[in-house]
């Protein structure tokens, strides 16, 4: 993610815009997965939970009935779990 000076169209300022990138492909590996025991490693460790919904920039991991939000940017690889929580 990086931040670009973008000139409005009616003044001389520039405002900062955020610009981050997309990766389709991890995007549609997570819908495949929706609903599905996942593995995840991210950059910071381990998270194992069901895929509860995907987005452009994060996916939404239930654990243990306790959403985790992990940023798709920091995701190294994701894998299908036959791991189930006992509640």
């Amino acid at each position: 993610m990086h931040y670009q000076n973008i000139p409005p169209k009616s003044t001389d300022q520039t405002v900062p815009q955020m610009v981050a990138g997309v990766d389709p492909f991890m995007i549609q590996t997570l819908q495949s997965l929706l609903h599905s025991n996942v593995v995840i490693q991210t950059t910071e460790g381990l998270v194992r939970g069901i895929v509860a919904d995907v987005k452009a920039d994060h996916v939404v991991i239930d654990v243990k009935n306790c959403p985790f939000f992990v940023r798709i940017q920091q995701i190294v690889w994701v894998k299908p779990s036959v791991y189930r929580e006992e509640e």
